[in-house]
């Protein structure tokens, strides 16, 4: 199946947003799901998807956005309710015959996980790899829009990751294996795809790339548990998103995020970004949100 109806489901995220923009390019019809209609939504509008506004804690809304879909992308933030979320997608996906999932998982999902978040996703999996549908699972390591997400303006990187080290990866490069997985799901049915970027690295050299590419020093500094957690409350977390922070970051340290392969390239069919590249990319935002 090259050819077929996909939908992308929370389309305005993250990996959504580049998978939707991606297909869309290369002719595609998509359906993009989403839980409101606001600019981010009317953008895929006007780029040719079809956008239905639906939730995937409605088991009804998703059954009607699944009709007639032959591939879907599942993506689900840390929040409460994944296994809730995975359910229902499953019971619509049987329901109206959808061939195929391409589900995001996270690269910490596992079953001796001490992350509610990441055991759960190792639970979903589960639950997806016993639907009768042909799924895919994706576990990229850290995103590069880690970098933004935590970035305070201040130039030091706060982080409790020690000295131990990843690849980070930007959506846009996931949203590449997810646009070539949904377009020709059969070779990539029953399995696990670990995702990593161009480079691994530590804090430390990540650091000094965003130095070298902002012109300004940015420094990291690791710390404890403690103090991580202090700054998540201040930011506003949710107790379910901390829990998870707070686990991984052990796992961080213990090697779980480290590794590479070639998978972007393989499957995606290009290189993925550096940690350069991406600041470079998103340079503006540094530069608006600096002290």
């Amino acid at each position: 199946m090259t050819n077929g109806n996909l939908l992308v489901i929370g389309a305005t995220g993250q990996t959504g947003r580049h998978t939707t923009e991606l297909l869309l390019q290369r002719g595609r019809r998509v359906r993009a799901l989403v839980r409101t209609i606001d600019e981010r939504s009317r953008r895929l509008a006007d780029l040719g998807a079809e956008v239905v506004v639906g939730d995937v804690h409605d088991l009804n809304s998703l059954a009607g956005a699944t009709e007639g879909i032959d591939a879907a992308y599942f993506t689900y933030p840390i929040l409460p309710g994944l296994m809730d979320a995975t359910a229902n997608l499953a019971q619509a996906a049987e329901e109206n015959g959808v061939d195929a999932i391409v589900n995001m998982s996270q690269i910490s999902a596992r079953r001796e996980s001490e992350s509610n978040a990441a055991l759960q996703h190792w639970v979903a999996e589960r639950l997806l790899d016993r639907s009768g549908t042909a799924v895919t699972h994706l576990r990229p390591t850290f995103f590069a829009e880690w970098l933004i997400n935590m970035w305070d303006g201040t130039g030091e990187l706060r982080l409790p990751f020690a000295d131990a080290r990843h690849a980070p990866i930007a959506a846009v490069d996931q949203a590449k294996v997810i646009a070539a997985v949904l377009e020709d799901p059969a070779p990539h049915a029953g399995k696990i795809y670990p995702l990593y970027g161009a480079v691994e690295l530590n804090h430390y050299e990540i650091a000094e790339a965003m130095s070298r590419t902002l012109g300004r020093e940015v420094t990291y500094v690791p710390v404890e548990l403690d103090e991580f957690t202090a700054v998540l409350e201040k930011r506003g977390a949710s107790p379910h998103l901390i829990q998870h922070l707070r686990a991984v970051a052990i796992d961080y340290r213990n090697g779980v995020f480290s590794g590479m392969n070639d998978v972007v390239k393989e499957i995606g069919g290009d290189d993925p970004l550096d940690v350069e590249s991406f600041i470079t990319q998103n340079r503006a935002f540094f530069d608006s949100h600096s002290a």
